[in-house]
């Protein structure tokens, strides 16, 4: 384990107790600092104490739900969420996403893999290297980008990212003239061990155009290059 793991917080929100109590104990061998709940309201407040760096989140808690657990942790921590869910259709997975989470795991799970989804997220803000890559600011047209910074400004406003966000939006800006498959989104920013749902990407690239009011249909930031991914446009 890293240095960057070691000792990091992570907080299990789970109402099934012998899922949480598994979950907890296999975080805990591999040193990780570990607190559990069931109940969504009482893990808001918590998240809120004690600053975890990652949450794994259910989606079908009791009362407030994963997804409301997951908005409200939004508005004050930009930690990695990783939302668990039952339910293994599409919509579940998006809706999860849409607020702010990072991965998701389908229940049933391996413990090892969410302790392998953990560290990976742990490690991703260093994956890429761009902050050594790049030279100041990076500019397309009223958007500019401060890779080392990890700020974005629109027409000179702070546009607020989740973290995996700006890595999405960091990984396409460093390499402006690369069209980007998911698989390479994938491996520069979930990393070549992440297994799971490509179409992750687009959710992702999603919610970025979405807070940068990039047009889908007309992108001035990220296009779509049909049938193989996605590259920076030179903005406005």
């Amino acid at each position: 384990m890293s240095v960057t793991d070691r000792g990091a917080r992570v907080l299990v929100v789970e109402d099934e107790e012998p899922l949480a109590k598994l979950v907890v104990s296999y975080l805990r061998r591999d040193r990780f600092e570990v607190e559990a709940l069931g109940d969504g309201a009482e893990a808001v407040g918590l998240a809120r104490r004690w600053n975890p760096d990652v949450v794994v989140l259910d989606l079908g808690l009791p009362g407030m739900d994963g997804v409301e657990v997951c908005r409200q942790v939004r508005t004050f921590s930009d930690c990695y969420i990783i939302m668990l869910t039952a339910r293994a259709e599409e919509v579940d997975k998006l809706v999860g996403l849409s607020v702010g989470a990072d991965d998701y795991l389908t229940k049933p799970f391996s413990p090892r893999e969410l302790v392998a989804r953990v560290r990976v997220v742990l490690r991703r803000p260093r994956r890429t290297g761009t902050a050594d890559e790049v030279d100041g600011p990076l500019t397309f047209g009223e958007l500019e980008i401060d890779i080392a910074g990890r700020e974005v400004h629109l027409a000179g406003v702070p546009v607020e990212l989740t973290r995996t966000q700006f890595d999405v939006l960091a990984a396409l800006a460093v390499r402006p003239r690369m069209v980007f498959s998911r698989e390479q989104l994938i491996e520069a920013v979930w990393g070549p061990g992440w297994v799971g749902d490509e179409h992750l990407v687009d959710v992702h690239i999603g919610h970025v155009r979405r807070k940068l009011g990039d047009d889908p249909a007309d992108p001035a930031f990220i296009r779509t290059v049909r049938g193989i991914g996605y590259r920076m446009g030179p903005g406005r």
